[in-house]
């Protein structure tokens, strides 16, 4: 006799090894549904959420599911597609855009965390027909050749360019604790750009773009 109540009873004659599997996980499955838990999770996905966003300088009043990803609202419910969703992991860093400034995955965050922020994707960055500094270079210098990884790479660079006028130090920064002006060099670009990934490797063109701007904008 079996003595342990939650041991599975061995299948009986008449009864092959597939039924009782498929038996034995339906009812997990249903015992599983049925704990308050769930159930109180599922209620609470089916309740939207309102909320207000300012998205290239157009504002949204949205009522979504709470687990909706900035991504997602972007690419599924607005038509912005510029963002793009690469690794989905914020790994790869396709879906770059900037949050009140700031460079952000926007894989990672959800759309309901951001009520009243201001965002920037791509598609704002430009002036009407005036392509942004950074869109121009990018072309200038060839920064781009499948171009899936492009609208990430660019939105980084613009916020990027800002830190640096900030005197935001990086890992390649030299005595940060001395730092009175931070140098553009090729490995401070590097390093504050690793967070964008070329699987096409334009990474020398990505650079001389962004050098460009940078030059351009310490002449002005």
């Amino acid at each position: 006799m079996n003595s342990n109540p939650d041991q599975q009873t061995p299948p009986s004659e008449g009864v092959n090894r597939r039924e009782f599997v498929g038996s034995v996980v339906t009812s997990s499955l249903a015992a599983t549904l049925a704990t308050p838990a769930v159930a109180a999770e599922r209620d609470l996905s089916a309740t939207p959420v309102t909320y207000s966003i300012t998205i290239n300088g157009q504002k949204h009043e949205l009522q979504l599911d709470s687990r909706v990803t900035l991504l997602d609202l972007l690419r599924e419910r607005l038509q912005l597609t510029g963002t793009k969703k690469g690794c989905d992991h914020g790994q790869c860093g396709a879906c770059t855009v900037l949050i009140n400034g700031t460079r952000v995955n926007s894989c990672l965050t959800f759309a309901v965390m951001h009520d009243g922020d201001e965002i920037t994707t791509i598609e704002g960055l430009a002036h009407g027909n005036e392509l942004h500094p950074m869109q121009a270079a990018f072309i200038e210098h060839d920064g781009f050749q499948c171009g899936y990884c492009t609208q990430g790479q660019i939105c980084s660079a613009v916020a990027m360019l800002e830190e640096v006028k900030r005197g935001a130090p990086s890992m390649a920064t030299a005595n940060i604790a001395e730092v009175t002006r931070i140098e553009l060099t090729d490995q401070e670009i590097a390093e504050r750009m690793s967070g964008n990934i070329c699987r096409c490797a334009a990474y020398p063109n990505i650079v001389a773009a962004i050098r460009a701007v940078q030059e351009q904008e310490s002449r002005a």
